[in-house]
C-alpha cells in the first residue's frame, strides 16, 4: 500500500463534467478564477465523487453527489457544506468553503467548492511509514480533535437544527436498516438478528453532541510532515447524535480484529488505551455498554457497504473497486452478531 492516496486520476466516464460551463459558474460567483480550468479526480472515495480544480493558479476541490438514483438521504453535499462552514474558527480543523450550488442545471447534481488542503491523505489506518513515535502521536491528535468536536457548542456555531437532539440510536438504527433494504442483494440472516436485536439494548445515555458520522484516519488529511490532522473530511453523514457512535466507529474501523498488528507496528494504541484516551480528553469515568456501541458501528458499516456495493452493481460509484465489495456487509454483519453472542 501506497502512505498518501491524496492523488488524482483522469475523471472517470461516469463523472465527466462540463468545464466550460463549471469555469463560467465559478467565474460568477467567486474570486480567484481564472481564464482557463483544469480538471481531476480524487482517486480515493466511494460515495460522493471529488475533483481538483485548477485555474488561475490556484487549486480548489469540487464535491458532488454522484449520478443516477440516490439512495433517501443518501450523499448530502448540502450537510457537508453547511458544516465543514459552521466549524470554521473552532478547534476542529476543516477546509475553507466557498460557495454551494444546489442548481442541477450546472453539474448535474449539488456541489460545493472548498480549499486543498496540502498534506497526506493516508489509505492505511496503521501509518506504516510512520516511526512509533509519530504513529502514536496522529492518533492522540485525532482523538484530541475528536474531542474537540464533541465539545463544539452547535447552537452557538449555527448548528442548532442540524439534527434532532435525543433517541439517536433509535433513529439511527432505523435509518440504516432501511437503507439496508434498499440495498439489499443476497440474504444476510446477521443483519436481521441485528435488526431485533439492536433495538432491544440501547444505553440509557441519551448525550447530544455534534458528531461526524464517518471518523477515522482515512478521513483526514495529515499535515505534510507533522503527525497532526490538518483537516477532516467527508462531512455527509454529520448530525446531531451520540458521541460514543464517533468514537466506535472510529475504533471499529481503524482496529477490529487487528490485534496482531500491534505487536508489528508498535505506537498504535490499544483499545483499552484509545478508549482511555478519550475519556481523558472528555472527562469520562469510563464508557458502560461499549459492546453495544461497537456492535451497532459494524451494523452500520455492513449497510454502508452494502449500498457501496449496489451502486457498483449499478455502474455509479465513484470507486471502480466498489464491485468487489460483495462480501463485506456479510463479514461485519457476522462479526458484529458473534460479539453479541460472546
Amino acid at each position: 500500500m501506497t502512505e498518501n492516496q491524496n492523488e488524482t486520476i483522469p475523471v472517470r466516464e461516469a463523472h465527466q463534467l462540463d468545464a466550460d460551463k463549471l469555469r463560467a459558474y465559478l467565474a460568477a460567483n467567486m474570486d480567484g478564477i481564472g481564464a482557463d480550468i483544469s480538471l481531476q479526480q480524487f482517486a480515493v472515495g466511494q460515495s460522493n465523487p471529488t475533483y481538483m480544480i485548477a485555474t488561475g493558479g490556484r487549486e480548489f476541490v469540487l464535491r458532488k453527489k454522484p449520478p443516477g438514483t440516490l439512495l433517501p438521504s443518501a450523499h448530502a453535499v448540502d450537510r457537508e457544506y453547511r458544516v465543514i462552514t459552521a466549524l470554521a474558527g473552532t478547534d476542529v480543523p476543516v477546509p475553507k468553503t466557498y460557495l454551494l450550488c444546489e442548481d442541477d442545471g450546472v453539474l448535474g447534481t449539488a456541489f460545493f467548492i472548498m480549499d486543498k488542503v496540502p498534506g497526506r491523505v493516508l489509505d492505511d489506518q496503521f501509518a506504516p511509514a510512520f516511526s512509533p513515535a509519530e504513529r502514536g502521536a496522529v492518533y492522540d491528535h485525532l482523538l484530541e480533535v475528536l474531542a474537540a468536536l464533541h465539545a463544539v457548542d452547535y447552537q452557538a456555531v449555527g448548528l442548532g437544527d442540524f439534527g434532532r437532539p435525543g433517541n439517536y440510536y433509535t433513529r439511527q438504527i432505523n435509518r440504516w436498516t432501511k437503507q439496508y433494504i434498499a440495498s439489499q442483494t443476497d440474504e444476510i440472516p446477521a443483519m436481521y438478528h441485528l435488526m431485533k436485536w439492536l433495538p432491544e439494548n440501547i444505553p440509557v445515555d441519551d448525550t447530544t453532541t455534534l458528531v461526524h458520522g464517518d471518523y477515522r484516519l482515512g478521513n483526514t488529511i495529515v499535515h505534510p510532515t507533522k503527525p497532526r490532522i490538518a483537516a477532516v473530511l467527508d462531512w455527509e453523514l454529520s448530525t446531531l447524535g451520540h458521541p460514543l457512535a464517533d468514537l466506535a466507529y472510529c475504533y471499529v474501523a481503524c482496529f477490529m480484529g487487528t490485534g496482531e498488528l500491534l505487536e508489528l507496528l508498535p505506537g498504535l494504541p490499544t483499545e483499552d488505551e484509545f478508549v482511555g484516551r478519550y475519556c481523558e480528553l472528555t472527562d469520562r469515568d469510563g464508557i458502560p455498554d461499549w459492546t453495544f456501541y461497537k456492535v451497532f458501528q459494524l451494523f452500520r458499516l455492513a449497510a454502508i457497504v452494502q449500498g457501496v456495493y449496489k451502486r457498483g452493481l449499478d455502474g455509479i460509484s465513484s470507486s471502480a473497486k466498489a464491485v468487489t465489495y460483495g462480501d463485506k456487509c456479510r463479514n461485519r454483519a457476522v462479526a458484529a452478531w458473534d460479539m453479541v453472542s460472546k
